[in-house]
């Protein structure tokens, strides 16, 4: 066994490859430390419990399966954003088999609300970043938008109907598209 200590980074990637090539059962801090060749004391180092671990290696899948491509950097319309949070979905099952359905599982116990939290705060990063991508789409009609049916509510919405379409396994955009082109290009 490698005694040399790994980093934080480098014990994420690997699970993140273990999730990938084994599904979530694959990834507890043994199983990590031996695809790392570290000790287990040595994921201790950076992790306090399984939990801590498999929260941060979600955190890290969301962030690969929603990361924007290098070069890409902004979307001219809402409705590309849309079509790329479906393929990014999509990819992400292909890439994750199971990950949407079984990573809220994973977390129990009292440990059970610090993955929450790290779910909910990458829901947010791209909740932000749809709402920014529709505050700067230049062909939008302001006139849809009142007090109640504001730019966020209206994000807050079409994310609702992504996640659902997320747990659905369902990567066809095609009807959302359209909805939100009826409603906010007039």
């Amino acid at each position: 066994m490698n005694t040399v200590i790994t980093s934080k980074e480098a014990i994420l990637e690997t699970s993140r490859k273990l999730i990938q090539e084994n599904g979530w059962a694959a990834v507890n801090i043994r199983s990590v430390a031996q695809a790392c060749n570290i000790s287990v004391g040595s994921v201790y180092n950076y992790f306090d419990s399984k939990s801590d671990l498999i929260a941060a290696t979600v955190e890290r899948v969301w962030c690969d399966i929603f990361h924007i491509p290098d070069g890409q950097t902004s979307f001219k319309r809402f409705p590309d954003c849309i079509e790329w949070a479906y393929e990014s979905m999509r990819r992400g099952n292909e890439i994750y088999p199971g990950f949407f359905s079984m990573h809220s599982m994973s977390f129990v116990g009292e440990d059970k609300s610090s993955g929450q939290e790290l779910m909910a705060k990458s829901w947010k990063h791209i909740q932000e970043g749809f709402h920014m991508v529709l505050m700067r789409d230049k062909n939008v009609d302001r006139a849809v938008f009142d007090d109640v049916f504001t730019p966020q509510k209206f994000v807050e919405i079409i994310f609702s109907l992504i996640i659902s379409s997320l747990l659905r396994h369902d990567y066809d955009c095609a009807g959302i598209v359209r909805m939100v082109e009826r409603i906010l290009y007039r």
